[in-house]
This record gives C-alpha cells, structure tokens and sequence, in this order.
C-alpha cells in the first residue's frame, strides 16, 4: 500500500461515528475488516435487545436509552459483549465516571442496560455485577416564578403553540403526555383531563383549567384537529415531542427568562405554586402521577411558602442595632 493510500485512509469511523486515528503502518484493509464485523456484531445484539426489551414492556425512550448505552459500551471496547467480562464492565463504567461530563444517574442507567444485556439477552449470568452503583445526586428541580410563567404564556401568539403550553402547566404534563393527548381526553363536563398510559403505563386524572379550556376551544375551532388534539405533520401522528421543546425554547427566549429551564420546568412549577397556594402534597402526588410520595417531597425544597418568611439574621441583626441607637 502507498504512503499516499495509507494517509488517505488515516482516519476511520468508529462503531459509534467517532473518528479513529490509525497508524499507516497497519494494514487498513483488516482494519476496516474488523469494523465491519463488529458494526455487525453491534447491530445484531441492538436488534435482540430492542425485541427483549419490547417483551418486557419497557417505554420505547428506555428502549432507545439502553440500546445507546450497550451501543457506547460495545463500541469502547472494540469487541462483541461474549468476549467481555466483569473487568471490562467495571473499567467502562469508571470511563464514564471520570471523563467528568456524565451524571451519576447517567452512569447507573448505563449499568442497568449492560445488566440487562447480559441476564436477559445473552443469558449470561457469569457477570455478576457486584459493582457499587454510583450515589445519586440530589438535584433540585428549576423551577419558574408565577410571574416568568405568565410572561413565557403571554409571549405566544399561534393559538396552537398557546394551547399547548397553557396546557401543559395548567395540569402539570410531561411532554409526552401533552403530545398524546386525544380530544376525548379532555372532559369538560367532570373539568378533568385523562392521561392515559403516562409513565410507569399508569392511567390518571388531572386538573382542567378553565382558562386553558377557552384557549383550547379557540384552537379547535381554528384547526378541527380529528383523533389527536395536537396533530403532527405526518397523517395519522401527533405531534412531537422534540417540537414542543422548541416551542418552549422559543417562547422562554422571546419572554426574555434567562433561567435554565426546559418545557418540562413548567410541570415543576405547577406542582410548586399549587404547593405554595396551600394544595395538600397528597393532592399533587396524584395529580402527578408520582407512585411515592418521596418523588413528591422534592417540591418542599423549593417552595417559596415557608422559606420566604424566615428572617436572616443579618437583617435581624442590623434590625436590633438600629433599635438601640
């Protein structure tokens, strides 16, 4: 092979579409031999894997978390999941812990999903992950002021852009119920909006605004959606997730709030104002959807209600200083 062949193929895709950089001196046709054999080897496993993880009733965004997550892991080491073993895990998992750029959470699904590879996939059960899992972090969720909601609601004018966001907090929604919600799901007779197969597959009633119900009402008369109530581009779809995010990127840009916040920060923040407005946490634990009450608890950590009538001592302080002059 030429030095100008060897150059000119100096630089290859890896399984995951990273760029490798190979030594000229290595026969590239075997290299590019072996990719070939394992980008097979990882199309093979992702295919029995995504039919086993459909047979367990996992949600299609899990489905195509672990399938990334076994994608990554194969990929790093080069060589089909057989030939690996307790040691190989072990060393991929501190890979993801030091690089520095993922979450712990992030690091524990990646375990979960090279678990389930193995036990039930491969049927292996030689790989008997007793890996300490990493601590999960205790994040708080970011929530918005009444007053930046009210500022990013008023910042639409699509009445079908307004529908959807003035939905989406006024009952609390994550973003793949809102796109699923069908016109029969809204009951305005009870004011209840029903959130069929949310996550965990689990059915439950939220609140309906009346506000929301009005701006609803003009959105259908404008659009006559038929079986979804915020149809797709394509015939027969609802809408995607990805374009309500956008939607929401485009309307916190446009109300100028600087917070990090994405569209799932609206479902924080009902659960926060209704918490501040003296709604009993049980109340919102259903009208979340949460199993325990512990997910629900979070928003106690961010309630204005009991936090902005304490007192700093500093102003205390300054308070009892100017008193005795």
């Amino acid at each position: 092979m030429t030095q100008k062949k060897s150059k000119r193929l100096g630089r290859l895709k890896g399984v995951a579409g990273e760029e490798i950089d190979v030594d000229p001196a290595l026969n590239l046709d075997t290299v590019i031999f072996n990719r070939s054999i394992l980008g097979q080897v990882v199309r093979d496993i992702s295919e029995k894997m995504r039919k086993q993880l459909r047979l367990k009733g996992y949600s299609f965004k899990t489905q195509k978390a672990y399938l990334g997550h076994v994608r990554r892991y194969i990929s790093f080491h080069g060589r089909g999941p057989e030939e690996l073993g307790n040691e190989q895990v072990r060393k991929y998992l501190l890979y993801l812990l030091e690089e520095g750029t993922n979450s712990h959470s992030y690091v524990n699904q990646s375990l979960s999903s090279i678990k389930f590879l193995y036990n039930e996939v491969l049927q292996q059960h030689r790989i008997t992950f007793d890996i300490p899992r990493p601590k999960k972090e205790f994040k708080l969720p970011e929530v918005l002021s009444q007053q930046e909601v009210y500022r990013i609601l008023n910042s639409l004018e699509n009445q079908k852009h307004r529908a959807i966001l003035f939905l989406t907090y006024s009952a609390g929604l994550r973003v793949g119920e809102i796109v699923r919600l069908t016109i029969e799901d809204i009951d305005t007779d009870r004011m209840l909006i029903h959130v069929r197969q949310g996550k965990g597959r689990k059915d439950r009633y939220t609140v309906l605004s009346q506000i929301a119900l009005e701006i609803i009402k003009n959105y259908i008369s404008k659009y006559a959606p038929e079986k979804w109530l915020f149809p797709g581009d394509k015939p027969g779809r609802h809408l995607t997730e990805r374009t309500v995010q956008r939607i929401f990127e485009n309307a916190r840009n446009k109300a100028g709030v600087k917070k990090d916040v994405s569209v799932h920060s609206l479902r924080h923040s009902f659960a926060t104002h209704l918490l501040e407005g003296g709604t009993d946490l049980r109340y919102i634990q259903e009208l979340l959807g949460h199993n325990s009450s512990k997910t629900t608890e979070i928003y106690t950590h961010v309630t204005q209600k009991s936090i902005r009538n304490i007192q700093s001592p500093l102003d205390r302080l300054v308070s009892l200083k100017e008193e005795d002059r």
